[in-house]
């Protein structure tokens, strides 16, 4: 079986696609024969080298998967299920998706949805997934579509993308900001009425400005996301998910204690199954099937490392579907 194979030479990371035997696969009771993956800004990290994701050598990138049980000691799943996976360490510390076959825990899989080929789920994929969460906290916080505009930040990235066409979907009237002006067609076409250029929130913000937005998902972090908050109306909520643009948060308290602000961290990896299992029923019967064309390259196993150089030098937009097997 192929797989992308991390390995480890003085500091720096080599990935190639290597053939292996099933029986080096970590231990697990699901064995997946995997047929689609995708490549996330962690794994673009683990995969150059960039970041310190991977700190065990070998490893199979690739933090989500769709594909066919092939094997199962665990009695929720039979030979043949489609499944999904997302998070849980999954090409960080267990050895991902980016391979032909991968052996799991049964706790992280998800039984595939009806109306959702597997395809279209790595189409969505950890980022997808993420997008979905981030909409719920919205939702869960009060926002609604009558309430105003919704921003969404890095709105060009797999994450942000997914967000404004689910937004867009479920009535929103949605704000995308995005680093590159040659995406604001893509996004408008997502459904963005309009597109803003990051430019305009490098620069760190008041304690509090104009109030613009009934609800917001940031993808991107520091100034951005504190000249974000301070810009909220009332009672807004904003789903934080990300860091693209760094880990500090250069705010003050005035956003939360004066317009009653809700900041609500989001995160993917160690989402309770019962919850995953409602954001992916959930995006199986919003997104049009016109997102499914707009948002993804696809690309093969071989093209990883090339396009995961790429994306961290901010040459892709959306998604980018890896395709397992020829």
């Amino acid at each position: 079986m192929r797989v992308l194979l991390l390995e480890q030479a003085g500091e720096k990371t080599l990935a190639q696609v290597k053939n292996i035997d099933s029986d080096q696969l970590p231990e697990g009771d699901v064995t997946v024969d995997v047929n689609w993956s995708s490549l996330n800004y962690k794994d673009a990290l683990a995969i150059t080298g960039t970041g310190k994701i991977i700190r065990h050598f070998p490893m199979v990138p690739g933090i989500d998967f769709a594909g066919l049980v092939h094997s199962s000691k665990d009695p929720r799943f039979k030979p043949g299920q489609s499944v999904v996976l997302t998070g849980w360490g999954v090409g960080e510390n267990h050895w991902g998706g980016l391979g032909e076959q991968a052996r799991v825990s049964g706790e992280w899989l998800v039984p595939l949805p009806k109306g959702l080929c597997e395809r279209k789920a790595m189409i969505l994929g950890t980022a997808g997934f993420t997008a979905m969460l981030c909409v719920m906290a919205l939702e869960e916080g009060g926002v609604k579509p009558e309430d105003g505009d919704v921003l969404v930040t890095g709105a060009s990235g797999g994450v942000g993308s997914t967000a404004v066409a689910l937004l867009s979907a479920l009535g929103y009237s949605v704000t995308a900001i995005s680093g590159r002006d040659s995406n604001t067609d893509y996004l408008k076409s997502l459904g963005a009425k309009t597109v803003l250029p990051r430019s305009e929130y490098i620069e760190t913000p008041r304690p509090l400005e104009k109030q613009l937005w009934a609800g917001a998902i940031d993808t991107v972090g520091d100034k951005l996301l504190a000249r974000v908050l301070a810009q909220m109306n009332y009672n807004g909520t904003v789903a934080a998910c990300g860091l693209a643009g760094g880990y500090q948060l250069p705010t003050t308290v005035m956003p939360f204690i004066l317009r009653n602000v809700r900041l609500q961290g989001v995160d993917s990896v160690l989402t309770p199954l019962h919850r995953r299992q409602t954001a992916w029923e959930r995006l199986a019967g919003i997104l049009p099937e016109s997102f499914y064309e707009q948002a993804t390259q696809e690309i093969q196993l071989e093209d990883v490392p090339a396009a995961a150089t790429a994306l961290m030098n901010n040459q892709i937009t959306g998604r980018t579907l890896v395709k397992i097997r020829s």
